[in-house]
């Protein structure tokens, strides 16, 4: 009975390798409203991350968050406005919490590519179909970039083809880079070529690109510095002022000049952070 169990085969179905895509999302693929938008950017960032919590469970962090913050600071103020500023740092905590654990599983993500680009075209090398050789390196790579190797190979079983299966690679990690071993592999299955020459070239120019990078960013280290510098500092003095006084801040918005300078102030910080974050991105890209 054992060795008729072991005998029988499993066909591949591809319409079932979608149950892997089980990830709660508040965004709407038909809505292309801001809200969605900004609803598509939180999922991304959740997914991308790779704590594996969902975007429910932070925005239950950043409320209690909220809560607890901006009553301390309530608790030794007594002022409402403080109260409220302090909320909504603690709120923004977890959120910017989650995008520094996504910058740096990006970084590790973009040092391993290389390394396991090698490790592909070596097991290539030995005369294994590719997908027997992502199976290998997806067991030997480790985690972060195995995790989603392994997320991949899971696809390769349920029925999908390589490019399918790698297909939302470069959407779970964030990384421009793996579009292109993604690109380049899905090519080799439909045209064939020399397999271990793509691989080995793709890593050379990978490491070319962290190499250039890296010395792009040694040489802009200064003006990102400066520009993180002048977001961050005058809140800073704002936050400084009204910790010392809390009626500073109250007595400032009473009068009609303090009022109009302060808005146009806080105008003109946002949208100079929103232009600086969006230079600093697109250098990231590059």
């Amino acid at each position: 009975a054992r060795e008729e169990i072991m005998a029988i085969s499993i066909t591949r179905q591809p319409e079932f390798a979608g149950i892997l895509r089980d990830e709660e999302t508040f965004a709407r693929e038909d809505d292309s409203s801001f809200g969605n938008q900004i609803n598509g950017w939180f999922d991304d960032l959740m997914l991308q991350s790779g704590t594996g919590m969902s975007p429910g469970i932070i925005l239950a962090l950043s409320l209690c968050s909220a809560f607890t913050i901006g009553g301390f600071v309530f608790v030794l103020q007594e002022n409402l406005l403080t109260t409220a500023m302090g909320a909504a740092l603690g709120g923004l905590l977890p959120v910017m919490s989650i995008i520094f654990i996504r910058s740096r599983r990006q970084t590790q993500i973009s040092t391993q590519l290389p390394g396991m680009i090698d490790e592909l075209a070596r097991a290539a090398k030995t005369g294994r179909s590719l997908e027997n050789s992502l199976k290998l390196v997806a067991n030997d790579t480790p985690s972060p970039l195995g995790d989603e190797l392994t997320h991949c190979t899971q696809k390769l079983e349920l029925g999908l083809g390589v490019g399918d299966a790698l297909r939302e690679l470069t959407h779970r990690t964030g990384v421009v880079a793996t579009s292109v071993l993604v690109t380049a592999l899905s090519v080799h299955m439909q045209t064939g070529g020399d397999l271990v020459r793509v691989l080995e070239r793709l890593s050379q120019t990978l490491r070319d690109r962290m190499q250039f990078y890296g010395r792009l960013k040694a040489a802009t280290a200064a003006s990102r510095a400066t520009a993180i510098l002048m977001i961050i500092l005058p809140p800073a003095i704002i936050v400084f002022f009204v910790l010392r006084d809390g009626t500073y801040l109250t007595e400032l918005l009473e009068s009609k000049w303090g009022f109009r300078v302060t808005i146009a102030a806080t105008t003109l910080e946002v949208f100079g952070a929103m232009w600086v974050l969006r230079i600093l991105r697109s250098s990231q890209k590059v």
